[in-house]
């Protein structure tokens, strides 16, 4: 039997999975949701045959595993009601925007004992398993994250208005924060040392740039540097520097190697990225469900990367 994977968020992430959820032969695409009509329009003219739901209560009844693609502040209402139906959950980040509603709903879900990952993108992919499985990088010596953007939010997010305001979006929440969970995936635990976010005029508007320094138990540096504006393209960077060898991850997914010299790339680019993420990632919600290990992000380590965020955002 497959498993019935419904959607309660139609925006840009909801939507992307779709086809891929309806493809997978792992799931059923059951009942999917969202507030804005103009949202499940743009749902059902994907043709993916999904119901379109009439509330987000239907989508988690009609579900064996509920994916919340809705913006932060409704997610811990509709995350608890889903664990109290007993149903699992793909969540993405953050939980939330405040801290302790936040640590709350990490609590209520580790107890309630359904099944749970978070949504970072790179945690089923290849770039992941090969830096961690390179033995022959030598010590890590530290991170560099480099995010630099024209304009935020970028053309193709402008329909998700929330993404401009300091409320709920910015890039520190939603690009940084995959980066910080691939940082710590390699070096372990972090901990915020420093932070300068830029602020514009407007209070209600989002960071136009960061920087950051963090630290693992080990010692090991992870310097952040982002900026928004003037003419340039998008950059999104991490390279993870070891005394042999180092890692540069270009875009989420393109890997590239250097022992010294200029990087290379390494191994044959994919056809489409995009889409091989996101089926490794519903291959780690298919484990998931059948109660094998699994990549995908916990919800203590997604906490974790809140936590940072947050204090980032505050400043240090």
């Amino acid at each position: 039997m497959t498993i019935r994977i419904g959607i309660i968020g139609l925006g840009i992430m909801g939507r992307r999975f779709m086809p891929y959820m309806a493809a997978h032969e792992a799931f059923t695409l059951g009942p999917v949701w969202d507030p804005s009509e103009a949202q499940r329009e743009a749902a059902r003219a994907l043709g993916t045959g999904a119901e379109i739901a009439s509330s987000a209560e239907a989508v988690i009844e009609g579900s064996d595993l509920v994916y919340l693609a809705c913006p932060p502040v409704p997610r811990k209402a509709y995350a608890l009601a889903a664990a109290d139906a007993g149903k699992a959950l793909f969540i993405e980040k953050p939980f939330g925007v405040d801290l302790l509603e936040a640590r709350d709903l990490a609590a209520r879900l580790e107890a309630s004992g359904v099944p749970a990952a978070v949504n970072f993108t790179q945690a089923a992919g290849k770039a992941l398993a090969t830096v961690t499985g390179d033995a022959e990088m030598g010590e890590k010596a530290g991170v560099d994250i480099i995010v630099t953007y024209a304009n935020w939010p970028r053309e193709w997010q402008k329909a998700a208005d929330w993404l401009r305001f300091s409320a709920e979006g910015g890039m520190t929440r939603e690009v940084i924060s995959h980066f910080l969970f691939f940082s710590a995936r390699v070096l372990g635990p972090l901990s915020l040392v420093w932070a300068r976010p830029t602020f514009p005029a407007d209070p209600a508007l989002c960071e136009t740039h960061m920087a950051a320094g963090l630290v693992s138990a080990s010692g090991a540096p992870v310097s952040v540097f982002a900026s928004v504006g003037g003419a340039q393209p998008d950059r999104q960077e991490l390279n993870v520097k070891g005394g042999s060898a180092s890692w540069r991850v270009s875009d989420f997914y393109a890997l590239s190697r250097s022992t010294g010299g200029a990087f290379e790339p390494f191994g044959p680019p994919a056809a489409d990225p995009r889409a091989e993420s996101l089926r490794a990632q519903l291959g780690g919600l298919a484990a998931m469900m059948r109660g094998e290990p699994h990549p995908l992000a916990t919800v203590k380590e997604a906490l974790a990367v809140q936590e940072l965020v947050e204090a980032m955002l505050k400043g240090r």
